[in-house]
């Protein structure tokens, strides 16, 4: 954003706003898919009960752990990525 430690403005605040939604939302949604292929035949089918627990406690660690990481991931590549000044276009000279 601004790199001289003044004021955002409304614009730069909306961008992180609507660039952390995007993170949470992105993140839940692949958290659940996730979680629904790892533990979901667990859930539909009558498995032995070791490989039911198994699978249940894969996903759910692995579910949270996947979410922090697209969280944190969409949100550096925003914070370290540049933005055009322009709208639609890739760079000021083009």
């Amino acid at each position: 954003m601004t790199s001289h430690g003044g004021r955002r403005t409304q614009a730069e605040r909306d961008a992180v706003t609507v660039e952390i939604g995007y993170a949470l939302c992105s993140a839940a949604f692949a958290a659940a898919v996730v979680f629904g292929a790892v533990a979901g035949p667990a859930l539909l089918f009558e498995l032995p009960d070791t490989l039911e627990t198994l699978l249940l406690r894969a996903g759910l660690v692995l579910a949270p752990v996947l979410f922090v990481a697209r969280v944190v991931s969409v949100l550096f590549r925003f914070r370290s990525g540049t933005q055009p000044s322009q709208p639609g276009r890739t760079s000021p000279d083009s």
